[in-house]
């Protein structure tokens, strides 16, 4: 019996979805007033209001607001109005089916008198008329119904067109106001209605399909033509469509977006030029809009709409954990009440002539009230001293006796070797070398202006670069058919001065073919082909690693081992983002969102070279904001920070790990040099190297520095996964030392490549 009770009432919800206009009985038509009278006898149990009387008792005194009026007063003036009619054949009886509600008020003329009375004079009279002959549409009923009933309160428009396909669901009850009663209703329905209950004169047509390619033509035009066009809708296919619609008929749209108070107003009215969306979307593929299915697919374009730089910190936040632990944008009923009444107000001002500017703009709430907060003093790089060349003459002039003066190498050969040098990797392409030539011998400097960060714990990273450079030296100097002669660190493992280097002739001397692929070698962050490396090829490699005194480079190729690293390499980049001195050495240091060329980028990685996916360009954007981040951290989100290196490493054939048996300077040095060797070893076969540090130099830190500068929790968790690491690798944490890490595989080439700072940069002679 309850079942049955249940289903009944479910279906007549259902049934009565379409109906959204109320049923007007006017006493004054004789047919009116049976017909109401046979309502009543048909549903006896509809309730009815009749407030008649304290309406017209408003009506005379609004209608009198210089006069002090008596009751008397009152009651001469509402029987003066009466005019001899009953009380209840005055006016309008309006019904309203879905509720079986019958209320009686004053008819539209003085109805629509009434309930604009405390609009003026912010509104006058002639205003209000004028908007009463005005048609706007709004397209999308979450944040559109707040928009929707904030016009209607003001009877801002004649007709209002609302269109959205979808229902009432519990989801959307945290931002859309209505009962609970109402799930499953459609939007269109229960906009329509609700304003209907504020305002049964006002005409509201239903698009109840929403906006498609077939009706979008009817919804801007039928009718009369659109003055104002509202787009709320998630649909970034139709927030297009319908722009290039609504710009193609000279129509001005409006958005508001929830976030930071943000209204976009553009004026295709008054500028029929103006490129859609103030041209932020001109350099996306609008073809592809319609066959987006996934968030991953649709965030490249949806966050230009909405603005990477100038969203607000919490929605940055946010979009780092969709799909993660949140399945779409969030909203909150504070912000879409603020734009509701925002976007009523702008498209007030629109229809009434008195606004016409276009753009973006932001009543940012958060921003204008708030505690007042201590200045955070800016994140500054430990200072080093800049190597002229009057200091670098200084430092090097003790050290000339280290190495033999035979004066084989002239300026111009030394030139050549530093050349073949420059087009070493460095640690974030910040190439932390100088170098000086004098009396035929060539000084290797550290360039600690280049390579001061957080990243370089005990000059680890700059000695692996350096360490690069030093081998192409030795491979450079070999094609010459010279000798090198190399003493290290002369004044101590942490001064500037990293090597001396002579030479000598040497007609004898066999070419290291390695040098070849100086040119060839790239940094390849492409995802591999699924290709296996020949077995032969990997020891070939672990060869070329000990060509180097203790240098040993450990490979793994079994995928399931792979996959464990896949995720030590993805947590590794995900914490060290959560580290503030991280994010800033990767954001602020290393990675360039330049508008420049990308040849014309000399030092640190133009983002553009990373051959990023889509999202993941939207997501390097995002995330710059440490505030953004500090807050995902709190939360203890960012997974999707974890994607891009897992899944890179995961689509990897192999991964190596460079070690040595200590952790010094010098072993730093000689494996940069041992890497660079396999390298360029791996580029000879065609196959693509991508080194993943972030895990290593965190590891390093928390060993040898008891995790110095590091948040304990973080700090924490990096020994965590440094323990998994030597498991899962097979390392003797007593005796082997990790310094590189990275991995191989086959993959499409890079499309672009980082470049290198100009020779009067790094390179100076006496």
């Amino acid at each position: 019996m309850a079942e049955d009770f249940i289903l009944h009432r479910v279906m007549a919800t259902m049934a009565g979805n379409s109906a959204t206009a109320p049923r007007f009985f006017r006493f004054r038509h004789p047919a009116d007033k049976l017909g109401m009278h046979d309502l009543l006898r048909q549903i006896p149990h509809i309730r009815l209001f009749d407030t008649m009387a304290s309406q017209l008792a408003e009506l005379v005194k609004t209608r009198n607001p210089n006069k002090k009026m008596t009751p008397a007063d009152v009651a001469a003036g509402v029987a003066a109005l009466l005019d001899g009619l009953p009380m209840s054949d005055y006016g309008v009886w309006v019904y309203y089916p879905w509720s079986d509600r019958l209320v009686h008020t004053l008819d539209e003329a003085e109805f629509a008198e009434m309930r604009t009375n405390r609009n003026k004079y912010k509104i006058t009279g002639l205003e209000q008329e004028q908007l009463y002959s005005k048609k706007v549409g709004v397209i999308g009923l979450s944040v559109g119904q707040s928009v929707s009933l904030t016009m209607a309160m003001e009877r801002s428009f004649g007709e209002l067109r609302i269109a959205d396909y979808d229902d009432l669901e519990i989801t959307n009850l945290n931002r859309l106001r209505s009962g609970i009663h109402n799930m499953g209703l459609q939007k269109t329905v229960l906009v329509a209605r609700e304003i209907a209950e504020i305002d049964p004169f006002l005409k509201v047509t239903c698009f109840h399909e929403g906006i498609t390619d077939e009706n979008i033509e009817s919804f801007l035009l039928d009718g009369g033509k659109l003055d104002v066009l509202i787009d709320e809708c998630d649909s970034v296919d139709i927030k297009i469509k319908c722009r290039v619609a609504a710009k193609r008929h000279h129509i001005p749209v409006l958005m508001e977006a929830s976030d930071r108070g943000t209204i976009d107003i553009e004026r295709f009215d008054l500028e029929p030029d103006r490129p859609i969306l103030h041209g932020y979307v001109e350099h996306l593929d609008l073809s592809k809009l319609k066959g987006l299915q996934t968030m991953e697919e649709k965030l490249p374009y949806i966050l230009p709409i909405v603005g990477i730089e100038t969203m607000s910190v919490r929605l940055k936040a946010s979009a780092v954990e969709i799909g993660k632990t949140i399945s779409t944008w969030p909203q909150l009923a504070s912000a879409v009440t603020l734009g509701g009444g925002m976007t009523a107000d702008v498209c007030r001002r629109v229809l009434l002539d008195q606004l016409h500017v276009s753009g973006r703009f932001f009543i940012d709430l958060e921003d204008l009230i708030h505690d007042d907060h201590p200045e955070e003093a800016p994140m500054v790089l430990p200072e080093a001293v800049p190597l002229t060349d009057d200091r670098m003459l200084k430092l090097a002039t003790p050290y000339y006796p280290l190495v033999a003066a035979n004066k084989v190498i002239d300026a111009d050969t030394a030139s050549r070797l530093v050349m073949a040098a420059r087009k070493a990797p460095s640690a974030g392409n910040m190439q932390p070398w100088k170098w000086w030539f004098a009396d035929g011998r060539l000084f290797l400097f550290h360039d600690r202006e280049r390579s001061a960060s957080f990243g370089d714990f005990r000059d680890m990273t700059s000695n692996l670069s350096l360490g690069t450079a030093i081998e192409h030296i030795f491979l450079k100097a070999a094609a010459l058919k010279l000798d090198t002669h190399a003493a290290y660190f002369p004044a101590g493992d942490e001064g500037d001065l990293v090597a001396v280097f002579g030479f000598s002739k040497n007609e004898d001397k066999e070419e290291d073919l390695l040098a070849e692929y100086f040119d060839y070698r790239r940094t390849n962050r492409n995802d591999g082909n699924g290709r296996l490396i020949a077995a032969e090829v990997l020891t070939e490699l672990q060869q070329a690693a000990r060509a180097i005194p203790g240098a040993r480079l450990v490979v793994v190729d079994d995928k399931t081992r792979i996959t464990k690293l896949a995720e030590i390499a993805g947590k590794s980049d995900k914490l060290r983002i959560f580290i503030e001195e991280g994010h800033f050495d990767l954001f602020h240091r290393e990675l360039k969102f330049s508008n420049e060329a990308p040849e014309d980028v000399k030092e640190g990685l133009d983002i553009r070279t990373l051959d990023l996916k889509p999202k993941d360009q939207v997501g390097f954007r995002v995330i710059r904001d440490l505030e953004a981040i500090r807050l995902v951290s709190q939360w203890n989100g960012g997974e999707a920070l974890e994607e891009m290196s897992r899944d890179q490493v995961a689509s990897s054939a192999a991964v190596g790990i460079l070690t040595m048996p200590e952790f010094s300077a010098m072993s730093m040095l000689d494996a940069g040099r041992a890497i660079e060797r396999v390298w360029l070893a791996a580029t000879a076969h065609g196959i693509s190297f991508q080194p993943l540090l972030a895990s290593v130099i965190h590891f390093a830190r928390v060993k040898y520095g008891n995790g110095e500068g590091i948040p304990e929790k973080i700090s924490r968790e990096f020994s965590q996964l440094n323990h998994t690491f030597n498991e899962v690798v097979g390392l003797d944490a007593d005796t082997e030392v990790p310094l590189f890490f990275f991995r191989l595989c086959y993959a499409e080439p890079p499309k672009l490549t980082s470049q290198r700072l100009d020779a009067d940069d790094i390179f100076r002679y006496k």
